[in-house]
């Protein structure tokens, strides 16, 4: 019991930093890489970087898009997407 109530309190600091640090960060890492392979065409969208634009086409080879802002067409990564942006994008307003 003794040499097991040494390791104790290593065991329990990587347990919560695994369920409060680790675990996270997975899922987010995961619930972005379904958004980014769920974009379409139309899609409003906001980069990373802050750059509002409207998906035009999509290219799976290199895992791209071509977004068209007010400035013309850019392409960017998927990856480049900002998922929280995007999602209060593409929320209609209640109207009273």
């Amino acid at each position: 019991m003794g040499d097991i109530g040494q390791f104790l309190p290593m065991i329990l600091i990587f347990a919560v930093a695994y369920f409060f640090m680790i675990r996270p960060q997975m899922k987010r890492q995961k619930d972005e890489k379904k958004f980014a392979q769920a974009l379409k065409k139309g899609d409003k969208i906001v980069t990373k970087s802050g750059l509002h634009g409207k998906v035009v086409d999509l290219n799976d080879k290199d895992f791209s898009c071509i977004i068209e802002t007010m400035a013309g067409r850019l392409k960017f990564d998927r990856s480049a997407i900002s998922m929280e942006m995007s999602s209060k994008l593409n929320v209609v307003p209640k109207e009273k």
